[in-house]
Formats: C-alpha cells, structure tokens, sequence
C-alpha cells in the first residue's frame, strides 16, 4: 500500500467513514502468531479424551473443524456450552493479555462502527477503556427481547460505538456460530430477514467503506459478505473497501475480485496484524496527544440514582464486573441503570468523590469478591464499600456480597468489611463465577429488576 493509498484510507477514517470488520487472524498471542481458536480448540479436545495431534487443522479454523470432527459422537448443546466456557476461562484468566492489534484498534477514536466475527467480547473490553459501548447481536435464535438494531440517531452520540457481533457472542446457549453450518445460516438469516433485525447498521455498512481485517472467510463466504454490504452488484460498486488478507495472485477469490470486485483493494503484502499496527502508528501519529477521547464530565460517567452500582478491584476483576454488566443488561437493566468503572487505573480524587456520591445514591450495591481482591493490601474498592457499609439500610436488601471466583467458599474472605457483613450482619453471599451468575443469582437479580419497575427508582 502506497503513501496516496494510506492518505486516502486515513482521510476516509477521519471523516467517519470506514467501519472495520474484524476477523479471527487478529486474536494472537503476544508472538503475533499463537491463536486463540487454537487454545479454544485444544481444551475441547482434552475435554472429550482427544489428543491436539490427532487433528491438524488449518490456523485460525481451528474450531471449526474440532466441533466438525466431534458433533457426530457428543451432544451439539454440550459443545456450545464447552465452546463458551473454553472462551471464558482462557480470556478471564489472571495472566491474559488482550491481543495487541485489538487494542490498537480500540484506541482508534475515529471509529464509531464496528462489526466483530469472533463470538468473543475482547474488543468491547478494549473499547470500553476509551468510551461507552452499544453491543448489537445478531443470531438467529436470539430470543425477541434481546433482538435490537443501531438507533438511527447514533451518529449524535460521540461518545459511544456500537459493536455488531454477525455471529453471534458466546454464551452457554446456540446463539453463536462454532462451525460453518452456524456461518452458514447466520449469513442466511441476513439474507432473509436482515431487513427486518438489522436494517439500520446493514444500511450503514452498505454506505460506508469497509476494512476487512483477517476475517478469514472461507471463500464462498467472502463472496457473500461483500454484496450483501453492497447496494449495487459489487461490478457496479461506488465505493472503496479494503480487504487486509494474505491472498495468493492466482486464488480464485483474487480473480474474482479482480474482475468484478471494482472497489475492493487486496492489501496483502502485510499481515492483518502488521496492518493494524502500521494503522495505529500513523493515527496516533496524526492525533498525538489528542489520540484518546476526552473523558466525559464526571456527573454524566456516574449516572445519578442508578439501579445496580458493581464494586469491584480495578486492577484485577474489570473482566469479571464487565461479564455481570452483560448479564443485568440482558435480564433488564438499561445502561444508564447500571454503573462500574471501566478503568483499569485507580480514579483521580474528583471521580472519587463522584463515585461515592453514586454509592450514596444507588439501588442495590454489588460488591465483587476475589481471591486477588482479598489480597489486596490497599485499594480503592475498600472505600466504595465503607460507603456502601455505612448507608447499609434496615428495611430493604441494598448490599449484596457476589463471589466471583469459580469456587463458592465466603469463609475464606477477608477483606476489610467482608467478616463483618458475613458473621455480624448475617448478609447472604452470592455466586457469579467469572461474573456469569448462577441460577440463584440469576433469580435474585431478576426479582430486584422486577421490584424496581413496580415500585419506581426512589432508593
């Protein structure tokens, strides 16, 4: 790619006019080569009794063709629920580190639109460093009231993305893609009835430029993917997209687009992972210190009298408190009804008083309980407790201790306060491992949703 081509695709991003599409080559470890599908693939293998070296899949399909090789003799529920948690217990483990290029992009403020191929939820992670994210799911058996679209109004949000997952996001469930039957039927849903489910970002992609980056599309797919975010044949395409690939001159797919794909740019003298760094390094480059959005006014980041206010050590639960934000979402709770900083840093002394002025002010409290929180020596999270403590109603349940390792053990805890809401005020301890909240939780937390609704927000 030569110097008019990066101007022209950095002047395009600028204008807000480029929505990267976001494939499995880019989820490597801190080599830039070793895959997260393969670390996935590799559990369920050990999981069913397999040896890795009995399958030799090709790199970044390995899910694919493991689930391929199983279904036949495992129940296919059973790998759903493996496939999620193979991606829960890898990506929430102590010492892993989000891919780099996923970072990189995230830090990319002029990117307003993204679509993720990989049911993962490490790009809205990194997004949410940065700013406030709108996840959209698209599944075919996605239950009704979880279905939503882009608001029409979201380009007069700036300081929110909006995170498509095509394929679906991982959860203990068939609502995400884990061979290429799901690819299948997902790309069909959006032929059939993309229209209805998400005409408002299919619109949107149809009129931006895309920027395909190691989505590693069997070829069929790569095909499809293109007119179906094309309003005219793509021979008669009016627009530019860039497809960060490493395609050989002589594959078909190249062919095809040589001869039809017009508008489509082959980028494949660098890797997906080279590309986005070279991406990152001239956006920082043009923005300098002015590459991250301005934090927003403190009253606006801690919304006043929220439902659930999610206490958790900065430093070492953000993974675990972001999974139990998703999950109050999906059993009711609006955005502007939950709160948790999403900061992995300690906040300044005016966010602080901010945040205890929220505590002061919420619903329910949920503080998060760790084996690396209790080893804490000091930390911000204690005080939001202190708060918490000393507003500790008498007439209605407010605080709620949630266990978030994999094990349920509340004798073990503790961290300063934690005794004395478990053996002086008797308080009942929760389970979310990993945030996920288990059948209890899940119905506590439903009841509260509920209560709230009937009763109004007053706290």
């Amino acid at each position: 790619m030569n110097a008019a081509g990066w101007k022209r695709l950095m002047d395009k991003i600028r204008d807000n006019n480029v929505v990267p599409i976001i494939g499995s080559r880019l989820l490597v470890g801190a080599d830039g080569q070793t895959s997260l599908q393969a670390q996935v693939a590799t559990r369920l293998l050990h999981n069913y009794g397999k040896k890795p070296e009995e399958i030799s899949p090709l790199p970044f399909r390995e899910v694919n063709e493991v689930v391929s090789r199983l279904k036949g003799t495992v129940d296919l529920q059973d790998l759903y629920d493996d496939v999620c948690g193979a991606i829960q217990a890898i990506t929430n483990a102590e010492q892993f580190m989000i891919p780099t290029p996923i970072r990189q992009l995230a830090e990319i403020a002029d990117f307003r639109l993204f679509v993720t191929l990989t049911p993962d939820d490490l790009l809205a992670r990194s997004l949410r460093l940065r700013c406030v994210v709108n996840e959209i799911v698209h599944s075919p058996n996605l239950p009704t009231s979880e279905r939503k679209d882009l608001v029409t109004e979201w380009q007069n949000n700036p300081g929110e993305v909006n995170l498509l997952y095509l394929f679906g996001k991982a959860r203990s469930a068939p609502m995400f893609a884990i061979h290429d039957e799901d690819v299948l039927e997902y790309a069909h849903d959006v032929i059939a009835h993309g229209r209805q489910t998400l005409g408002v970002f299919l619109g949107e992609l149809q009129q931006r430029s895309l920027l395909l980056i190691g989505c590693n599309f069997p070829e069929w797919l790569s095909r499809f993917f293109l007119r179906a975010t094309n309003q005219k044949r793509l021979s008669e395409n009016y627009r530019r997209s860039w497809l960060i690939e490493q395609l050989k001159p002589e594959e078909s797919f190249t062919c095809f687009l040589s001869s039809f794909g017009t508008g489509t740019e082959v980028i494949s003298e660098l890797s997906p992972v080279e590309f986005v760094a070279e991406l990152h390094r001239r956006w920082m480059n043009d923005h300098g210190a002015t590459a991250q959005e301005p934090e927003r006014p403190a009253d606006e980041t801690v919304p006043r009298r929220t439902m659930f206010f999610i206490s958790h050590s900065r430093e070492t639960d953000l993974p675990r408190a972001e999974s139990l934000y998703q999950s109050l979402r999906r059993l009711g709770a609006a955005e502007s009804e939950v709160w948790f900083d999403r900061k992995n840093i300690e906040p300044g002394q005016d966010f602080k008083r901010r945040i205890l002025e929220g505590i002061r002010n919420c619903r329910y409290f949920l503080a998060l309980l760790s084996r690396s929180c209790n080893s804490r020596k000091e930390a911000f999270v204690f005080k939001e407790w202190e708060q918490a403590d000393d507003r500790l109603p008498m007439n209605r349940p407010f605080l709620l201790p949630i266990i978030v390792d994999n094990d349920f053990e509340p004798g073990l805890y503790t961290a300063p306060l934690v005794p004395k809401w478990r053996d002086e005020r008797h308080i009942d301890f929760a389970h979310a491992p990993e945030g996920v909240p288990d059948e209890r939780l899940e119905a506590t937390l439903k009841k509260l949703v509920r209560v709230t609704r009937l009763e109004g927000p007053s706290a």
